[in-house]
């Protein structure tokens, strides 16, 4: 007898303590995402001006899966006070929103400022105050005004400061209740759209030149409105800054492959975080180097990866607060060059793919691998020396249905993936926001992939919100602040 209760008390101590490894830390800040474009409408609505996806989806619908638009989307314009009580009945600590540039400056520059845009966000920052949501806050995700666009976009190195003046209108006006603000959104993903005419807005066909000149401006910007914030806000405002970059996971074909998914990590991540996150600043190394070689033998005279002076390298690097991390899938690498002359996937030197075991998602490029969240959050520790890592985005994507186990089955898995990096990795994940609140406008896809965890109606003007099983999981974690029993093995 005596025999078999010293047996249980070890077995449940151990029960116990792997159950600790799927409970969130103390402080650790828990939410949902959505981005300005992709759920507000009101496209011209109260003096905001055009951006670059109104004049996509406006002169190129052929160019979107469904030929829809960002016109009407969520109506969050009108019905932000829903989505405030969605996140509140969700228990939700926080609540990542982007603002929209061309909603605050209609022409992109300072020189104009559209009251109306100031008013709104004002409402829906206080809403989320008032429920006991803090707000953060993304500068930029996607939305360019496209007067900034004529001027030649993100190649064009005057953006960066055109975005610093863009910033200190945000701060001045919402920095005394924002205490969280990320500069940009997957610029990974933006820079794309200077590499074809047939993708992300603004779609231009200027491969391995207007996306290597789009990095350059994005991180000098992002160093102008870090450097501002703390010279002219930070003392009396007491916020924080960060940027969020998009990783994907690369595991190795096999161990011979290790260097090719390395490679993979640089030109895809360490293009933008280890100018900012190293003690060494600029690009890696092993960008440069193929760049340059790349462009010498493509008769170029200077390389396309445009230099960062000594002083912009110190002025770039050390420029956060936190680690904004977007994650959602996994690539298996090997060596091999595909894409045009010139392109930087030629010049990565590496070839993707993913295992047809893995389970899919309504995304082409979206498969479930939760193992490969832990690799990744590690991997980023690693190499940048821990720093504070808050996840911005995680979600899985469907055709719709309020039913979607498998996107339940997504979060939980994923979700403990993350807190085996907190608890036995000692990763320093400080904060988690699911993509997405509610079904929205999803880019080039249009409406054809759902990543909400509430379902919108798109075909009645009031666009009602319901609540799908995901968003009753989440509630329960958010509420709980762990991982259910019953989805632990």
């Amino acid at each position: 007898m005596k025999f078999q209760t010293v047996c249980f008390i070890l077995v449940t101590t151990g029960f116990a303590a792997a159950h600790d490894n799927f409970a969130f830390p103390d402080g650790f800040l828990l939410g949902a995402a959505t981005a300005s474009y992709q759920i507000e409408g009101g496209w011209d609505a109260d003096g905001k001006g055009v951006n670059i996806w109104d004049t996509l989806t406006h002169e190129r619908p052929f160019l979107v899966a469904d030929r829809s638009t960002g016109d009407v989307a969520d109506d969050s314009y009108n019905l932000y006070m829903e989505d405030v009580k969605l996140l509140k009945n969700m228990g939700a600590q926080v609540y990542r929103f982007s603002i929209s540039w061309a909603r605050i400056l209609p022409e992109g520059h300072d020189n104009k400022i559209n009251q109306a845009g100031i008013d709104y966000y004002n409402k829906l920052i206080n809403a989320l105050l008032e429920n006991g949501i803090e707000p953060i806050v993304s500068i930029y995700h996607w939305d360019l005004p496209q007067k900034l666009q004529d001027l030649g976009g993100w190649p064009n190195r005057e953006l960066a400061i055109y975005t610093e003046n863009y910033a200190r209108v945000l701060f001045k006006n919402f920095g005394d209740r924002v205490k969280l603000w990320i500069t940009f959104n997957e610029p990974l993903i933006f820079m794309g759209g200077y590499t074809s005419d047939k993708g992300m807005a603004p779609s231009i066909n200027t491969p391995g030149i207007g996306d290597y000149l789009t990095s350059r401006t994005v991180l000098i910007a992002h160093a102008n409105i870090y450097h501002m914030y703390e010279r002219e806000f930070k003392q009396q405002q007491k916020g924080k800054i960060g940027i969020t970059l998009l990783s994907f996971w690369c595991e190795p074909l096999t161990p011979d492959y290790t260097e090719a998914c390395e490679r993979y990590q640089q030109f895809q991540l360490g293009i933008y975080a280890h100018p900012i996150f190293t003690e060494q600043g600029d690009y890696p190394s092993v960008v440069i180097e193929r760049v340059d070689a790349n462009s010498k033998a493509e008769g170029f005279t200077t390389s396309r990866l445009p230099k960062l002076t000594s002083e912009e390298v110190n002025y770039i690097k050390g420029t956060y607060d936190f680690f904004g991390m977007n994650f959602y899938t996994a690539y298996v690498g090997l060596n091999g060059v595909v894409g045009g002359i010139p392109s930087r996937e030629r010049d990565m030197g590496t070839i993707v793919l993913q295992d047809p075991n893995w389970p899919v998602s309504a995304s082409s490029w979206l498969r479930v691998v939760p193992w490969a969240f832990r690799k990744q959050l590690n991997w980023i520790a690693k190499e940048y020396g821990n720093p504070p890592i808050f996840v911005t985005e995680n979600g899985f994507s469907d055709y719709g249905g309020l039913n979607d186990t498998n996107r339940v089955l997504y979060y939980t898995e994923y979700m403990k993936e993350m807190l085996k990096a907190i608890h036995i990795d000692g990763v320093n994940v400080v904060g988690y926001t699911a993509w997405s609140l509610i079904d929205n406008f999803e880019w080039l896809q249009g409406y054809t992939e759902k990543f909400g965890v509430y379902e919108v109606n798109f075909n009645d003007p009031s666009r009602p919100r319901t609540p799908k099983e995901s968003a009753k999981v989440l509630t329960e974690i958010f509420n709980t602040r762990k991982i259910p029993d019953r989805f632990l093995d």
